[in-house]
């Protein structure tokens, strides 16, 4: 082989070995560039997704809050009822009271009239009645 041959080879071979580079480089390029506007893209719909998202925490925070007011309100009318419920007892508790010192005072007035019909009787104990007593027509 001559020498400008062997010199006609190595440029051929430099020369291909530089159009492989130029090419794999330029593809490089062009991956990257591909990969940034895909990552913008993806950006983008990133900051739509926040914005909803953010829309459905505040949604959230609204729902919760009212939940908070429902659950207070709840509680608030619990207790209202607890305390009627005491109240109820108390009154229930006290017409029974009068209840029973209104019989005594029938009993009583019966024991103590002269033409009264409902003396007591052995066996029967007038004093423990529930019932109301309405006073005699006379």
């Amino acid at each position: 082989m001559t020498t400008s041959t062997i010199v006609w080879i190595v440029v051929i071979v430099v020369a291909a070995v530089l159009l492989v580079a130029a090419i794999a480089w330029v593809a490089h390029k062009k991956r990257t560039e591909h990969r940034r506007v895909q990552a913008g893209d993806i950006r983008d719909k990133a900051v739509e997704q926040s914005h909803e998202v953010g829309q459905r925490e505040a949604l959230a925070d609204e729902t919760a809050a009212k939940a908070r007011a429902a659950q207070a309100e709840a509680d608030a009318m619990t207790a209202h009822a607890a305390g009627l419920q005491h109240q109820a007892q108390a009154r229930h508790t006290e017409a029974a009271t009068s209840r029973s010192e209104v019989n005594r005072e029938f009993e009583r007035a019966d024991t103590i009239d002269p033409d009264s019909q409902t003396h007591d009787t052995p066996g029967q104990d007038a004093g423990t009645s529930e019932t109301p007593r309405m006073p005699k027509a006379g």
